[in-house]
């Protein structure tokens, strides 16, 4: 096989960023981002200056998508693409790091779960206003204090 024909073959191999985009279900507009912040390295261009992606760009924007799903922020990725590429991530040091994301998950969890409680507490007191004074009646319940909040509630 001549060069001319290998050259081709590995262009067929490479995909134009709409194509990539399509194929991930990513904005090409993102991949734009990631390349500018540096997560995926500057791709290979044509002649004509579109950029190509090659198998190993869209398994690193794989990832990315997939670390990004599991609540991993950009930096996060970031860091641990750069100790990949470093050959000193080993599965501990990706233990720790999942660990102390579910921790921050968790602590997420706790904190819209207090949220929800006291939208809750101030939701029952304005149905209890409304059932009392009707609709047209100012509503009480952001003017209010907590212990007044609380011990409407709790009568």
């Amino acid at each position: 096989m001549g060069i001319g024909r290998v050259i081709k073959f590995l262009k067929l191999m490479m995909l134009r960023i709409g194509e990539l985009s399509r194929k991930l279900g990513v904005n090409p507009q993102t991949i734009y981002f990631y390349e500018r912040i540096g997560l995926i390295p500057r791709p290979k261009r044509t002649r004509s200056g579109y950029r190509l992606f090659d198998e190993r760009d869209m398994e690193r924007l794989f990832f990315i998508h997939q670390a990004k799903t599991l609540g991993l922020n950009l930096d996060e990725i970031k860091e641990i693409l750069s100790l990949q590429e470093s050959q000193t991530l080993g599965c501990g040091e990706v233990y720790r790091r999942l660990a102390v994301k579910v921790e921050q998950i968790q602590q997420q969890i706790s904190q819209l779960q207090a949220l929800k409680a006291k939208l809750v507490q101030l939701l029952h007191c304005c149905e209890e206003n409304l059932h009392h004074n009707g609709f047209t009646t100012p509503c009480i319940v952001f003017g209010e204090t907590p212990h007044k909040i609380k011990n409407t509630s709790e009568g």
